[in-house]
């Protein structure tokens, strides 16, 4: 709806001798038009002869399978590709897919100036030629600054990726990641957020040392793998990532570069955000991993947790841990924890306790307990966690 009468002021504007929008700076102009689905943005070609191209420089560009592609840069002539359909009949016939396709393929053409930031969303599963095409195409042009590309299933990323040499933000959802190119030219890096991805930890680990301004960082590969060589450390994970600020990470993922030294040789000084996803808190392995990034995180401002259930681990893997392990960490700058579905009694309550007592600072704790913990259970860990020791005298507590 927003879209449409976004569309008719433009026409009244176009109708109206006193054109003011299209007097507007070009830099404006694109400005509205990137508001605007790249389909939206295409039928303002027929709002007079100056805005017929105006959508053809735009900066950014959009497609998402679920929308309706139907772009022609001139009404009165067919295109090239659309002259590869006999009959009308058999254009409407075209998959979501195609349509698709047809449609990057003739903004693509059409289009003048630079691609700043180019976003795909669309279910695949292994190779994709036409997708291939386009990110080639994107990475010849080097000009795309942002790129997201979001597959619900396991696209196989080309080589091509590897050469966008003026990317700042990359957004990886649904991707295999198995290739080996022979340099990577990410160095101008600022953001990495992967998804449900299918790689190995060399491969992960090659990728991370080729951002040297790497300063947000995000790893899930729930619904995906990332597999284990054998002789690749958590000393090498972080190696690569001595100026990383911001961290959000899939907790199993710490289980790929076993064993755990005590602390980390390469101090995270620049870290100041720390959010780790499906934590289980009686893992053998949860709290040391915790605790390993604290000792190494001298400037942590905020913690966040995310966590899962514990029943989905096999019992070699549980086990219990006691605050004196860690009596010798601090958080001299921790100032929010929130901890979301907690539902664990031993583990997760050490675990907040030890926050609390080493956090000087600390002005917010939210907690959020599981949903489905009996009602004895909430009152009798809300009444611990609000009777603990804290260090700090200004924290306030909430446990929901």
């Amino acid at each position: 709806m927003f879209h449409l009468k976004l569309i008719r002021m433009f026409a009244n504007f176009a109708a109206n001798k006193m054109d003011r929008i299209s007097k507007l700076p070009v830099g404006v102009i694109e400005s509205v038009l990137c508001l605007l689905p790249i389909q939206e943005a295409a039928r303002t070609s027929i709002l007079s002869k100056e805005w017929r191209y105006h959508w053809t420089k735009i900066p950014k560009l959009v497609f998402i399978e679920e929308d309706a592609y139907e772009v022609s840069t001139d009404g009165a002539e067919l295109s090239v590709l659309e002259q590869t359909f006999d009959r009308p009949s058999e254009r409407k016939m075209m998959t979501n897919r195609c349509k698709l396709f047809y449609a990057i393929y003739q903004v693509l053409l059409a289009h003048e100036g630079p691609i700043n930031e180019f976003t795909l969303c669309m279910p695949v599963d292994g190779s994709c030629v036409e997708i291939d095409h386009i990110i080639r195409h994107l990475s010849k042009k080097n000009t795309v600054k942002i790129l997201k590309l979001d597959f619900n299933g396991s696209y196989r990323l080309p080589l091509s990726l590897f050469s966008f040499h003026q990317l700042t933000e990359l957004y990886l959802n649904g991707c295999v990641l198995d290739r080996q190119p022979s340099s990577i030219g990410f160095g101008s890096l600022t953001t990495l957020n992967m998804q449900e991805i299918w790689t190995c930890d060399k491969t992960l680990l090659r990728l991370l040392s080729s951002c040297p301004l790497l300063k947000r960082l995000t790893i899930n590969s729930d619904g995906g793998t990332i597999d284990e060589t054998g002789d690749l450390t958590m000393t090498d994970l972080f190696e690569c990532l001595r100026g990383i600020e911001y961290l959000t990470v899939w907790c199993f993922i710490f289980l790929s570069f076993l064993p755990l030294p005590r602390k980390l040789p390469t101090t995270l000084v620049h870290l100041k955000y720390l959010c780790m996803e499906c934590v289980c808190f009686c893992h053998i392995y949860a709290l040391p991993i915790f605790v390993l990034l604290i000792r190494s995180s001298p400037n942590l401002e905020k913690l966040k947790l995310l966590v899962t259930e514990d029943e989905v681990l096999d019992e070699s893997y549980t086990g219990s841990s006691t605050l004196e392990d860690y009596s010798d960490i601090s958080l001299e700058y921790l100032t929010e924890l929130e901890i979301l579905h907690l539902r664990n009694f031993e583990n997760g309550l050490v675990f907040v306790k030890l926050i609390l007592a080493k956090s000087p600072v600390l002005k917010k704790v939210w907690i959020s307990l599981w949903d489905e913990l009996p009602k004895d259970d909430k009152l009798q860990i809300s009444e611990i966690l609000l009777s603990c020791t804290c260090a700090s005298p200004m924290v306030k507590i909430n446990v929901s």
